[in-house]
């Protein structure tokens, strides 16, 4: 059937991504970043993705979200965290130069804690910060420094004073949110929690799916389009 062949036609594309050339060889670019070969290839089995990984697959959340029926969403890319730990509000005030991210629903910040992905996301709609670990490990000092930015962001940039007490911090539970089974995993599970909730759908995935997210993610990235 048609549908047969085409997912032939990705399956093959996708060995040719991790197998064929050189790790040098630019296999897409967009919002101002390149995925070469070598970044592809942490999509492999057990593979640990990288911050280009990361942040080119929060760049095509963002894009999708500019269509019809979806949040807005807005991303801060995966070294935004550490900046902000190390030099506080004022040393990420011109990441945000020419933008409000007030004017969004929902705000991704995927952080990277030495060798493990996590991720934290802002609900403007709904006044929560959630953190989310698929090691279960809690992230409340987290959000209250995330909560500390917006508060000076939102003071900075708009001039209107952020009430902290309308505000709800969670770190999701590991009976909330799925967890990985296996050291490698937790860079896709930060990028489909991102994904699931930048369509504000119920995160129902679970480990099982890791190996077919990790070669869907391959597809979507040399494309640019989110399947």
């Amino acid at each position: 059937s048609p549908l047969d062949l085409l997912f032939q036609a990705m399956e093959s594309e996708i060995s040719a991504a991790f197998d064929s050339g050189e790790p040098e060889d630019i296999l897409s670019r967009a919002f101002k970043l390149t995925v070469t070969r070598e970044d592809i290839c942490t999509l492999q089995p057990l593979g640990w993705l990288n911050d280009r990984i990361l942040n080119f697959y929060m760049g095509l959340l963002v894009e999708r979200s500019k269509k019809e029926g979806y949040p807005a969403v807005y991303a801060f890319n995966t070294f935004f965290y550490s900046k902000l730990c190390s030099t506080s509000h004022k040393g990420v005030k011109k990441w945000t130069k020419g933008v409000d991210i007030f004017e969004h629903d929902v705000i991704l910040v995927p952080i990277h804690l030495t060798t493990h992905w996590t991720l934290l996301v802002i609900d403007l709609r709904e006044k929560t910060i959630k953190y989310f670990d698929s090691l279960g490990q809690k992230g409340d000092h987290i959000c209250e420094t995330v909560l500390k930015y917006l508060e000076e962001e939102s003071r900075d940039k708009r001039n209107v004073e952020l009430t902290a007490s309308e505000w709800t911090l969670h770190s999701m539970g590991t009976e909330e949110i799925p967890q990985q089974d296996n050291g490698n995993d937790c860079g896709v599970f930060v990028c489909k929690f991102a994904d699931f909730i930048s369509r504000d759908k119920p995160i129902i995935f679970t480990p099982e799916h890791m190996p077919y997210f990790r070669r869907r993610m391959v597809w979507e990235i040399i494309h640019q389009q989110l399947l």
